[in-house]
């Protein structure tokens, strides 16, 4: 069965190379790190125990934060380790944790290469994010009694009917997961749903409740409003958006402006970096002066007048600018994409909206849409309504601002139960 699979994996990276290809030559990816992604990884502190934690991209990343802080702290006879598969998520996780542990290139799935880096990392536990289970990488930890827990576990309306297409195949993988923290009962039914047994899988709530942060002070944000000269005008956020949305805000930025708010500024922050040309280009064609942030953080500069419009190209700045925000859009929403991250902007206590297509983010917008913590747009349309009602009454905007963050800090505690759940596993409790 491993040699079948490894053909199968040959022949789709055979298929897929020219996309490899075309994003190495023209968006600057997959670039590096392929030593990692052939399995030949390196620890810092080879002599300890290892905890090998797996984060795809951006959000699973910083999902970790909290985690990997409780465990560095309870469990510090550990080393733990940290792979992302995209480059904005191996940034992301070199950002935060660089300087005190390994990040590398999560390898490829075939048998050998994940053979080899098991034999370099000798993992006492692997921790995968939502739902990053590969059958090679599940077949090896089993063989080798490494325990694999699926950590913060999410199983979207998206992607969970595809699973249940290939369950007859995939039902063996599942069942030698050895734990499951799921989000929700309804994510943990899924699991089960898919192979794993009912006693292994356990409710935990989502990490990102604990990781988003409540209080006002972010830092930088000050610089932030000087390098912009962000005075006493309102700042609309639109935060992670995705192809299709930027112009639907512009369109509702320019009807606003024209049904009365002349001091409201707009700063978009597009989800993925090779958009950010993409998006100036649409900011110009709209016909409104802006200024792309990546030229004053370059440069640590100040801008002279104050751009009606500011591109946040950068990486690692939103919230930021969701801490000056007086509304905020949270982006891919509009669009059948499964929206972006609302509990930052709620957790800062900014009155947040979104729109329709939020499937992966599901559990968050039914505790915040049913403790009146947010607002759901269900188009382009509603979406200017409903920015016009909150800009025009701010008691009624500063209302779901508060409950939001009441909500967020409501769902508080999933890290602590991870790591219980953890230590239960590698026989410390």
């Amino acid at each position: 069965m491993r040699y079948l699979l490894d053909l199968l994996y040959g022949v789709a990276i055979v298929l897929y190379s020219p996309k490899i290809v075309y994003r190495m030559v023209r968006q600057d990816r997959y670039r590096r790190g392929w030593s990692q992604r052939l399995g030949k990884i390196t620890r810092l502190n080879p002599e300890k125990p290892c905890i090998w934690i797996h984060a795809v991209s951006v959000g699973e990343v910083n999902a970790t934060r909290t985690l990997i802080e409780r465990l560095s702290a309870q469990m510090n006879d550990y080393e733990v380790v940290i792979s992302s598969t995209t480059d904005t998520g191996l940034a992301r996780a070199k950002a935060l944790y660089g300087a005190d542990y390994s990040v590398f290139y999560f390898p490829f799935d075939l048998s050998p290469i994940m053979a080899r880096a098991f034999r370099r990392l000798k993992p006492a536990v692997v921790l995968m994010m939502e739902l990053e289970v590969w059958p090679n990488m599940t077949a090896i930890a089993h063989e080798q009694n490494v325990p694999l827990i699926v950590v913060n576990g999410r199983l979207s309306d998206k992607s969970f009917p595809k699973y249940l297409k290939v369950r007859a195949l995939i039902r063996r993988m599942f069942r030698k997961v050895t734990l499951v923290l799921a989000q929700t009962q309804e994510y943990a039914d899924r699991f089960i749903a898919l192979g794993c047994r009912k006693e292994q899988v356990i409710v935990t709530n989502s990490l990102k409740y604990d990781t988003a942060q409540t209080e006002e002070t972010v830092d930088g944000a000050d610089r932030l409003a000087e390098q912009v000269n962000l005075g006493v005008e309102r700042l609309w956020v639109a935060g992670g958006t995705g192809p299709g949305e930027e112009k639907m805000v512009l369109d509702v930025f320019a009807r606003l402006k024209n049904a009365g708010f002349s001091d409201l500024r707009l700063a978009i922050v597009p989800r993925k970096p090779e958009r950010f040309d993409e998006v100036a280009g649409l900011i110009d064609a709209a016909g409104f002066g802006y200024v792309r942030y990546s030229a004053l953080k370059q440069t640590d500069s100040v801008t002279t007048c104050k751009p009606t419009v500011i591109l946040g190209d950068t990486m690692g700045d939103l919230k930021k600018f969701y801490s000056l925000a007086t509304v905020v859009f949270v982006g891919r929403s509009l669009v059948p994409m499964g929206g972006s991250d609302m509990m930052e902007p709620t957790a800062l206590g900014k009155c947040t909206l979104f729109g329709p297509h939020t499937f992966n983010f599901k559990q968050t917008v039914e505790v915040l849409l049913a403790g009146e913590g947010a607002i759901e747009a269900a188009d382009e349309t509603g979406l200017y309504e409903q920015t016009f009602h909150c800009l025009k009454d701010a008691d009624f905007a500063r209302r779901i601002a508060a409950n939001g963050r009441k909500v967020i800090r409501q769902n508080q505690g999933a890290t602590q139960k991870t790591v219980d759940a953890i230590e239960t596993v590698l026989g410390m409790k």
